[in-house]
């Protein structure tokens, strides 16, 4: 490989959410931190380029997207994921949270229901219900290793509640399922017949493994496009998290007015300049770095298969589709909730994450250097075997 993933870099006292918390927490340096989503791989060289250009310019005022933004970020997702986008639909936030909450208020009124599939990545269900809508989970079935969409509880609670809006996660997080043509077609085909709106957050549609393919869900006909907020972002993609920036994409022109609307009035506005031209960048200049990067992530993945076969039986690895998150079955120890991340922080010194409506389970973040993933699995076998 041309470029060094293996490469320890030391994230400590950076005022790294996921390093520094982990030691005021009191878990020490020890604790090694697979839990929230940012990897610990160096951006492309390309970012850090474009970035440092224009830190020597030294002036950091209010900037807006122009045609080349727009651009590069057109042209990869038609490359990608063979979609094709107006410059009308575009909207740029600080992030796609911000985007979601915005999306909530625009489309919903207080005490109407928005559903999410459940397990879920929680922040949804926060954002709901601090929105004062009323949440609704449709619970995802695993059947034979593989969560699948349970259509008639989807339907039931839809109708049972008069659920307004929908949000769509795809790739799924914590699941790491990356729905089938079929599947997201079978979901639209029920939010237009119950006039339910969708926001598909699809920030992980660059993390796909072999032989799955990413479905951007607005491409698959103009009827869904037309009901849908799509969010986007090149952060999970590219390692840039701390750059706050969105794409989120709204072909309906009402939509769209609400959408702006809703950001205009909780102060909301676009990334700043840095966050813009990282994102150019890495869409105009990433390619290669991101092929590399699936490459080693797909070793990651078979790494932590092979460890759990061989060294810890008893936990069972959801087959991932996509994403580089790893989800995790430890119903067999017995231990729920806070006692399994208790366990697993404190006896074993990894920390892991849980999601909403998932006991039994934590997520693992599998994109740091293999060597890392290698000493936090043989931590938790260790910590495993001594119970």
């Amino acid at each position: 490989m041309a470029i060094n993933f293996d490469e320890i870099i030391d994230r400590n006292h950076t005022q790294s959410f996921k390093y520094d918390t982990a030691r005021e927490s009191g878990m020490g340096f020890n604790a090694i931190p697979l839990w929230i989503a940012d990897m610990d791989f160096r951006v492309p060289d390309s970012v850090t380029a474009a970035l440092v250009k224009r830190t020597q310019h030294g002036i950091y005022g209010y900037s807006t997207i122009d045609d080349n933004y727009f651009d590069a970020v057109r042209s990869w997702f038609a490359k990608r994921h063979s979609w094709n986008v107006e410059p009308h639909w575009l909207v740029t936030t600080p992030g796609i949270l911000p985007a979601v909450a915005a999306a909530v208020s625009a489309l919903t009124k207080p005490n109407e229901a928005v559903l999410v599939h459940t397990p879920a990545y929680d922040r949804f269900n926060i954002t709901v219900e601090k929105n004062n809508r009323r949440l609704i989970k449709s619970a995802l079935i695993l059947k034979d290793g593989r969560y699948e969409i349970d259509f008639d509880d989807f339907e039931k609670k839809i109708t049972k509640n008069s659920v307004k809006l929908y949000i769509l996660c795809s790739p799924h997080n914590p699941i790491g399922r990356v729905w089938t043509l079929e599947e997201l077609t079978q979901i639209g085909g029920i939010c237009l017949k119950h006039g339910v709106k969708i926001i598909s957050d699809e920030i992980f549609c660059d993390f796909v493994h072999a032989p799955n393919k990413h479905t951007v869900f607005a491409g698959i006909k103009q009827e869904f496009a037309d009901i849908t907020v799509t969010c986007t972002a090149p952060t999970k993609t590219f390692n840039m998290s701390g750059l706050a920036i969105s794409n989120i994409f709204i072909a309906d022109d009402d939509i769209r007015d609400d959408f702006n609307d809703k950001l205009l009035a909780n102060g909301i506005m676009g990334g700043g300049i840095l966050p813009m031209l990282a994102c150019r960048a890495a869409y105009e200049n990433g390619a290669e770095w991101l092929d590399e990067l699936l490459v080693y992530l797909a070793g990651n993945i078979a790494f932590v298969r092979n460890f759990l076969r061989d060294n810890l039986s008893n936990v069972k690895l959801i087959e991932p589709e996509g994403t580089y998150l790893l989800w995790l079955d430890f119903r067999e120890f017995g231990l729920w909730a806070n006692e399994l991340k208790a366990f697993t922080a404190y006896d074993a010194g990894v920390i892991l994450s849980s999601e909403a409506g998932a006991e039994g389970f934590l997520r693992v973040n599998a994109a740091c250097p293999r060597s890392v993933l290698e000493k936090a699995m043989t931590k938790l076998a260790k910590a495993a075997n001594a119970r």
